[in-house]
């Protein structure tokens, strides 16, 4: 079932720009140092070719700040790689004075195989595993960047970092379905389902979101907003689109607000900490809740000293075990009609869309921009009207 979510979803989720906008060529083979072309070069920048668990190769670029105590993890958004993204990459370092990894996903730029919902967890997970290895760089200092379609692979990996330092939302989905209609509920064959993601990240939470995007409303960045459970003052920019928040002043005099505060917070550490969380990671965040569930469930033991006195009582406790498990299932309904309620009114905040072409054609006045996510192409909608 798995299978055929992600291969439905890169038809219509995934617009990697096509022809590259760079290659990769080898600059010292006996040290084995990687370049990009078609970028300025740079001494502070280095580009590595590493292998996902899901077997394909992606490109990531590391740029190096020697005044940084913290280090971003940039996911971009879609229909961008790396060579458009590298400027801003490298100013990003330079004024928030941190050190910055970013990545192209599996089929986008130079890295091998095809753009999937799941290729982009282990695509992340991967260059995660390699500011660890390479840099020595750990969870309590890292700040998950997550653009657009990038607020997915963001927040799954959140989900496994329990000492993560901070996330960065920038111009988020709560879903991909919830991108082109106002669903009130989760389904089966959604993907990048943020919106029950959100309450489970215990760390700091910044979400920027442009106040007149046309490709992604605003109200999902304030959604998930309103469920994170460490919320920072949000940046909602007035005027601001899908693709252009980077000019704003305020975007980067607030960034820089943010890490200076995130800087002087004492990083989480939990009684688990380890050098990495992700030797075995589970495919999903539900796997990893209900993992925690089965450990403390080891952990109860029985009692026998009491169970003995309690023997006596063994024919009262009989009659009254079925008032028990109803009275579990009332609550349980309860507590689901509670937050069925809650979902359904901030749902309801959503405004819906008349069609796909409301969502407008792909802004590109910056040439830093990576969206219109989950738009049909005119070829494919072409093909999808002749299948039918």
């Amino acid at each position: 079932m798995g299978g055929v979510t992600s291969s439905v979803a890169a038809k219509f989720a995934f617009f990697p720009p096509s022809p590259p906008s760079y290659g990769v060529v080898v600059a010292d083979a006996a040290a084995g140092r990687l370049e990009m072309t078609e970028v300025p070069a740079r001494e502070n920048v280095e580009v590595r070719r590493l292998r996902t668990r899901r077997g394909t190769e992606i490109v990531a670029m590391y740029v190096k700040n020697p005044a940084a105590s913290l280090t971003v993890l940039y996911s971009h958004g879609n229909a961008a790689d790396l060579g458009q993204m590298f400027e801003l990459f490298c100013e990003l370092s330079k004024h928030l004075c941190v050190n910055l990894m970013g990545y192209d996903y599996s089929g986008y730029g130079q890295s091998s195989g095809k753009p999937s919902e799941q290729n982009t967890y282990a695509d992340i997970e991967a260059a995660y595993r390699c500011l660890e290895a390479s840099y020595g760089i750990h969870a309590e200092d890292v700040i998950l960047y997550g653009q657009s379609v990038g607020s997915g692979p963001t927040l799954e990996l959140a989900t496994h970092l329990p000492n993560l330092r901070a996330i960065v939302l920038h111009s988020p989905i709560l879903s991909g379905l919830r991108v082109m209609y106002p669903v009130k509920h989760t389904y089966w064959f959604d993907i990048y389902k943020n919106i029950d993601k959100i309450p489970l990240v215990q760390c700091p939470v910044l979400v920027i979101h442009g106040m007149a995007d046309d490709v992604v409303d605003s109200s999902h960045g304030k959604q998930l907003w309103e469920r994170c459970k460490e919320k920072y003052e949000p940046l909602w920019i007035k005027g601001g689109n899908h693709c252009n928040l980077e000019l704003f002043p305020e975007f980067i005099r607030h960034l820089k607000k943010f890490i200076s505060v995130i800087e002087k917070a004492p990083p989480a550490r939990t009684a688990s900490s380890e050098n990495s969380v992700l030797r075995n990671p589970p495919s999903t965040s539900t796997d990893y809740l209900d993992h925690q569930r089965k450990s403390t469930d080891r952990r109860e033991k029985p009692r026998p000293s009491t169970d003995r006195k309690d023997k006596g009582r063994n024919s009262t406790d009989r009659r009254e075990k079925p008032r028990i498990s109803t009275d579990k299932k009332e609550k349980s309904r309860k507590s689901f009609d509670v937050t069925d309620k809650a979902r359904s009114c901030v749902d309801q905040q959503e405004k819906p869309r008349k069609s796909f072409d409301r969502f407008g054609g792909m802004i590109k006045s910056v040439n830093l921009c990576n969206i219109d996510c989950f738009r049909v192409p005119a070829s494919q909608a072409e093909e999808c009207k002749g299948r039918c």
